[in-house]
């Protein structure tokens, strides 16, 4: 099983993590970083799948998948 793990500090919601996830698991969300931009969330744990294409697709490093 895998968890998203997200580092919002480097986030500067762009979008391309949740225009590539196959599940619609994440979301743009109401959180600003220190930086001023509005971050990415996670939507529904359930439903990711691991498969880290958002991860991938991340050009600020901001998103981690952990496998337990």
């Amino acid at each position: 099983m895998a968890t998203i793990k997200l580092r919002r500090e480097r986030c500067k919601g762009c979008g391309l993590c949740i225009g590539v996830c196959p599940k619609e698991s994440l979301r743009l969300g109401t959180r600003i970083n220190r930086s001023g931009y509005t971050t990415m969330e996670v939507r529904d744990r359930e439903s990711c799948t691991g498969c880290a294409l958002c991860a991938e697709m991340c050009p600020d490093v901001a998103i981690m998948m952990v496998y337990k």
